[in-house]
């Protein structure tokens, strides 16, 4: 039985859209009914019911004004296209439309629905520590998996890259983003950011990179040994070219586990904190396993800080939208004061010995 909890919800009126002309464009019949989901703060998702045939996903970029090279839907959707002949844990893309010819006035992407569970703060559904933890094992199984794709075999994937110097190149570009999307109540990070531009690494190697890899952004089934496999992996819109050990630190800043402070546990979107799921320490260690990167805590000390940093930064531009009006979502409200914590973060991260 595939479990699916259906979390989609009546369409926002500000991010409602021309439904009749989104049937007209997709030429797949009569779309039975538009929902919307709660989930992420970039782009926007929306599930398609259609009258007949599988259900299908859109994807379009927010209203109002974007972060530069922010909301491609058409990389995220190429990306996803090239990778299925070679990674079967991707969505089944189904169409992708410009700005220009667009029906509903911006970029927009659809893909078919993957039945699954999709774990959020809570699971879901019952697991035991014995599942969680073997779930944990399948996460880094996947992920390892994404970092051994032969990119130079695929020609849309290879064009991601941009050769050497990629952890160079995120310190500079999200320094970069960050004073774009500065509001009057944003700290001073000059000393974090200095950090990471005098303590970079050289990149451990080149290869395809998530960059936002987390259990909200995966689709569970239940395996034959009762427990769960990851059948799909969602929300590409970062995905690179680049350093791995870069995709594992941007992974690891969303891990909230059990005995992080309580700022941080409000902070949590997938349920790393039940019995069973592993530790950051304990995930980091299985990865360098099997991928046979020995890194020592000094060597990963960057790779954490950037990861927090970034997600900083990630969140300081949704909350740049809300402070400026370009949005009333209030579950945007909350990534204002997320930012100060993630600055607190870092810096305690810094001052460990």
């Amino acid at each position: 039985m595939t479990e699916t909890r259906d979390e989609s919800r009546p369409v926002r009126e500000e991010d409602a859209f021309d439904v009749a002309a989104v049937e007209a464009w997709l030429g797949r019949g009569p779309i039975a009914d538009v929902r919307q989901f709660p989930g992420g703060a970039s782009n926007l998702t929306y599930l398609l019911r259609m009258e007949s045939g599988p259900e299908l996903i859109l994807r379009r970029p927010p209203v109002g004004t974007k972060a530069r090279g922010a909301h491609d839907m058409g990389r995220e959707y190429r990306i996803q296209a090239a990778l299925e002949p070679v990674f079967p844990q991707v969505p089944t893309m189904v169409a992708y439309c410009t700005a220009a010819d667009s029906p509903i006035g911006s970029e927009l992407y659809v893909m078919e629905r993957v039945d699954g569970l999709i774990p959020r703060r809570d699971f879901g559904v019952p697991v035991t520590p014995e599942q969680a933890d073997t779930l944990c094992a399948k996460a880094v199984d996947a992920l390892v998996a994404l970092h051994a794709v032969d990119v130079t075999a695929v020609p849309d994937l290879a064009a991601l890259g941009k050769g050497e110097g990629y952890v160079a190149r995120q310190v500079g570009g999200w320094t970069r983003r960050f004073t774009d999307a500065r509001t009057d109540d944003t700290g001073d990070w000059t000393d974090i950011t200095t950090w990471l531009d005098e303590h970079q690494p050289r990149d451990a190697g080149q290869c395809l990179i998530h960059n936002d890899f987390r259990f909200d952004n995966m689709v569970l089934r239940r395996s034959g040994d009762g427990g769960f496999a990851v059948v799909a992996l969602l929300d590409w819109e970062l995905s690179t070219v680049g350093c791995p050990l870069m995709d594992l630190g941007g992974a690891m800043a969303y891990w909230v586990q059990d005995g992080d402070d309580e700022l941080f546990q409000q902070f949590r979107r997938q349920p790393t904190t039940i019995p069973g799921m592993w530790s950051r320490e304990q995930f980091v260690a299985a990865y360098c396993r099997r991928t046979g990167i020995s890194l020592t805590e000094e060597q990963w000390r960057f790779y954490e800080v950037f990861g927090l940093f970034r997600l900083a930064v990630i969140a300081q531009q949704i909350w740049y939208r809300y402070a400026t009006g370009q949005t009333t979502n209030e579950a945007y409200a909350v990534f204002g004061p997320a930012v100060g914590y993630l600055e607190q973060r870092c810096r305690q991260i810094l001052t460990r010995s």
